[in-house]
């Protein structure tokens, strides 16, 4: 194994897990950090992708009890199974727009630029949404109704826009539906459960000719590192809406996303263009 590619996706497993639940796109951030690691082929955004699912394990981890008291209820529990339904409801659109639409948006969006214009206009609707007033209707997960669920889902669907962030446009859109700060955060994680499994496990199927046994400590290192920093990244982040609001988030993306232009335009880094 080529020490400098074990060290790639150590720090592309570092940026997955730190970013993956943060309202601040993921996959804007392993787009951008794999261009700057000159990692950005077909096998890297190979890597980008499936690398998630070492993200979604800490998620699986932290909520072990609820997800084992719901799959345990699926047979006679009536709450157990209105939540599978709604979790099903959720991950739909974004999984019937991304098999319609996918293959284009990875051809031309998958790149620095969009990816910055996406940060900006993300973080300035963040910032009009906090700005909104909020009433609060559904304080828990297990309060959502089926046409909460699915209109989550539409929100989810628009992360298909790299930069545009699936956490963020679930949580955003859950306070503009009613949710709490807590209810919205913790539907996007466990959201990101199929919807991370689903994508991955389909990507590396299509792309299963990219996969050499060689790499297999490559991907080793990536899902462990995903793993652990996104275990950090959400035990702090539900400490953090405790008593914040998402601002914070929003003047980050624009100020990133304005640092990517200027070096772009500027000369000063060479990012891959569109």
């Amino acid at each position: 194994m080529d020490p400098l590619l074990l060290l790639k996706a150590v720090v592309l497993g570092f940026v997955e897990g730190f970013t993956e639940f943060l309202p601040i796109s993921s996959t804007g951030h392993l787009i951008l950090t794999a261009d700057l690691l000159d990692f950005n082929d077909e096998r890297g955004k190979l890597f980008q992708i499936v690398i998630q699912t070492g993200a979604i394990l800490a998620v699986c981890w932290e909520y072990r009890a609820k997800i084992g008291s719901v799959v345990s209820g699926l047979h006679s529990d009536r709450m157990a199974q209105r939540f599978a339904i709604n979790l099903i409801i959720a991950f739909l659109p974004l999984a019937i727009l991304g098999l319609l639409f996918g293959k284009d948006i990875k051809a031309h969006l998958f790149q620095p630029i969009p990816v910055a214009l996406a940060f900006i206009l993300g973080g300035v609707f963040i910032l009009w949404a906090e700005r909104r007033q909020h009433t609060i209707r559904i304080q828990s997960v297990d309060d959502l109704t089926w046409q909460d669920a699915l209109k989550l889902g539409f929100a989810q669907a628009f992360a298909l826009i790299p930069g545009t962030s699936r956490s963020g446009a679930t949580i955003i859109g859950g306070l503009f539906f009613g949710l709490s700060r807590r209810a919205a955060t913790e539907f996007s994680f466990f959201l990101a459960i199929p919807t991370l499994i689903v994508a991955g496990a389909y990507e590396l199927w299509n792309e299963r000719a990219l996969l050499s046994f060689d790499d297999l400590g490559m991907w080793a290192a990536g899902f462990v590192s995903a793993f652990i920093s996104a275990f950090l990244c959400v035990r702090w982040l539900l400490r953090y809406i405790s008593n914040h609001d998402f601002t914070i988030f929003a003047w980050y993306r624009i100020v990133f996303g304005l640092v990517v232009l200027a070096t772009a335009y500027g000369g000063v880094v060479d990012w891959t263009n569109p």
